[in-house]
């Protein structure tokens, strides 16, 4: 399950790390540590998603 959870985070981490990169430049936050931190808060939360849906996966 860990193989595919990695894999699955290689694209819902960058997806969510957009997203929140796309929030904090229309919250008129420009500045570069603002943009980092949404980054990274986004690909945070990618980790417990990746492993429910890796979880799903695996019971299907």
């Amino acid at each position: 399950m860990f193989r595919l959870m990695m894999l699955l985070y290689s694209i819902v981490g960058t997806t969510l790390a957009g997203i929140g990169i796309i929030v904090a430049v229309t919250m008129n936050m420009y500045d570069v540590q603002s943009i980092i931190v949404s980054a990274v808060i986004g690909a945070i939360i990618a980790l417990p998603v990746c492993w429910v849906v890796a979880r799903k996966l695996q019971e299907a």
